[in-house]
């Protein structure tokens, strides 16, 4: 295997596939040498919960069935995310020579790969430099606020991010949201303010014109090109590994004693 592959979903996704396929490259990390990127969207609007939220405190359920918003629970940490006119991206790897053996570090170097691919756009993106008091306590969506190491462009966040780490091996997934959908956003979580509401920014906000998905992709992956030196080469799923992720995406992600409860199936 290559020691970059990339994994590019140019059409929407559900977001129980979204989250299986992410713990599927997670564990082909830890058994490889290999780095996975991968770019996807959503194929209707889903409020993704960090794996240790608890729903009722950040989330209007009743409100996201009335809209048709479909509800996730991420491996990962982190608040809050609507997503939907997006694009997602996520990297697994166990490779502590390139990433380094932190949390901080890894995720800082993912950013600044991030940020070379905004800027290819024309954006003066740059990283946060620190995290506001109050913001691990806060139950606001994840881009009422920025937090250390996550990207902005003129002072307001573009890409929230949240990372799972065992030992040596990460996932890390973030969103990049092509347009706001503020009122949405605001109608399924609690406490988000006129204020919050206004500083919210998308791609296309930060351009002053619209962003489609193919297009912002082939700047982000021009980015990790550029800043990590490398040429991922395209990896596609083999059969049996497309069963492995209906499955977990059936026993877990699927599953509302996961989303609601953070139950972890017995086996998958």
């Amino acid at each position: 295997m290559s020691e970059w592959l990339l994994i590019y979903d140019q059409q929407p996704l559900p977001g129980s596939w979204n989250m299986a396929v992410d713990e599927y490259l997670f564990s082909l990390a830890k058994d490889g040498h290999s780095t996975f990127l991968r770019f996807y969207t959503w194929l209707r609007p889903t409020a993704s919960l960090g794996c240790g939220q608890n729903i009722n405190k950040v989330l209007n359920f009743d409100e996201c069935q009335k809209r048709g918003v479909e509800v996730v629970r991420r491996m990962t940490g982190g608040k809050l995310v609507l997503h939907h006119l997006e694009v997602t991206y996520s990297v697994a790897s166990s490779r502590s020579d390139i990433f380094t053996s932190t949390l901080e570090n890894s995720y800082r170097l993912v950013s600044e790969a991030l940020i070379r691919g905004l800027r290819l756009m024309g954006l003066p993106a740059s990283l946060t430099s620190s995290t506001p008091s109050g913001y691990a306590r806060s139950h606001l969506p994840c881009f009422a606020y920025p937090a250390r190491n996550e990207v902005e462009v003129n002072n307001r966040k573009v890409i929230g991010s949240a990372q799972r780490r065992t030992g040596s091996c990460f996932l890390q997934h973030g969103s990049i949201p092509l347009v706001k959908e503020t009122e949405l956003l605001a109608a399924i979580s609690y406490g988000l303010d006129r204020e919050r509401q206004d500083n919210l920014s998308s791609l296309s906000d930060a351009l002053g014109e619209k962003i489609e998905y193919q297009e912002a992709v082939d700047y982000l992956i021009d980015g990790f090109r550029q800043y990590f030196q490398v040429k991922p080469e395209i990896y596609q799923f083999s059969p049996a590994e497309l069963e492995v992720i209906k499955r977990i995406e059936e026993k877990k992600y699927a599953s509302w004693q996961w989303t609601a409860y953070r139950v972890e199936p017995e086996e998958i």
